[in-house]
């Protein structure tokens, strides 16, 4: 899928992306979703389905915090407090144990809210202010929102076709 340019291509990549993604997430028994047998974020460890979830989670409500706290006039630790770009193999096991205590269906349901959040803030917005003028760095704001949205859905959605190819009650 080419990079979105636009917002009505950004807003499409997200949807189609996450649609995707919701309907092989929902190929996956409950069970299944918590059992540590899928390729991790960082080299060499293994996470469960939930944790991919949980990953997906964090990265889209930091967005909506790098969102808010710009808006209003602060600026944010990026990526996150306590994190750099370098450490994000450590950010996302921060992001698998913030969602921790939340079992697999409500983090889904949180996941999905977070979604629509990133939609609410891309329909609020027009092409300048997603694709007119860099946002943190050289990357525009639409550019940021997609990279941590359709770009990791896509990813995911990989991630988990090939983890059920490889667990035969799945295949």
């Amino acid at each position: 899928m080419a990079v979105p340019q636009t917002k009505a291509e950004l807003l499409n990549a997200m949807e189609s992306g996450f649609v995707k993604l919701l309907s092989e997430l929902a190929s996956i028994p409950q069970t299944l979703a918590t059992t540590s047998d899928l390729e991790g974020h960082a080299k060499g460890t293994t996470i469960s389905v939930k944790d991919l979830v949980a990953y997906l989670t964090g990265w889209g409500e930091l967005v909506l915090k790098w969102y808010r706290l710009r808006a209003a006039g602060e600026e944010p630790d990026f990526p996150e407090t306590g994190y750099k770009w370098n450490e994000l193999g450590k950010l996302a096991a921060k992001f698998y144990r913030d969602y921790d205590s939340l079992s697999y269906v409500p983090l889904l349901l949180r996941f999905e809210t977070t979604h629509q959040e990133l939609m609410s803030l891309v329909h609020s917005l027009d092409d300048d202010a997603l694709y007119g003028r860099p946002w943190y760095g050289k990357w525009s704001l639409g550019r940021m929102i997609q990279f941590n949205t359709a770009s990791p859905y896509a990813n995911a959605r990989s991630r988990l076709r090939k983890w059920k190819k490889q667990t035969s009650p799945l295949s």
